[in-house]
């Protein structure tokens, strides 16, 4: 029997916050290709640098949208 393989790295977040009346949903997700010679190793190194990058875009999207809404408020 063959070992599997990783071949690609995906990684999809998502957020839901209530910014006044409204609701707002938020995701970013990204997927990368793993190379031939990935050391399995640095698997779980590799995932959460992508949960950072993808935590810190919602996180910055909803930043965002509270600037948009306050200073649209203005």
């Amino acid at each position: 029997m063959s070992e599997l393989k990783t071949t690609v790295l995906k990684v999809t977040s998502r957020a839901s916050v209530k910014i006044g009346d409204s609701f707002f949903t938020f995701e970013a997700g990204i997927e990368k290709s793993v190379p031939e010679d990935f050391d399995v190793e640095k698997l779980p190194e590799e995932k959460k640098k992508m949960w950072d990058e993808m935590n810190t875009d919602i996180d910055n999207q909803i930043i965002e949208i509270q600037e948009f809404l306050r200073n649209k408020r203005k």
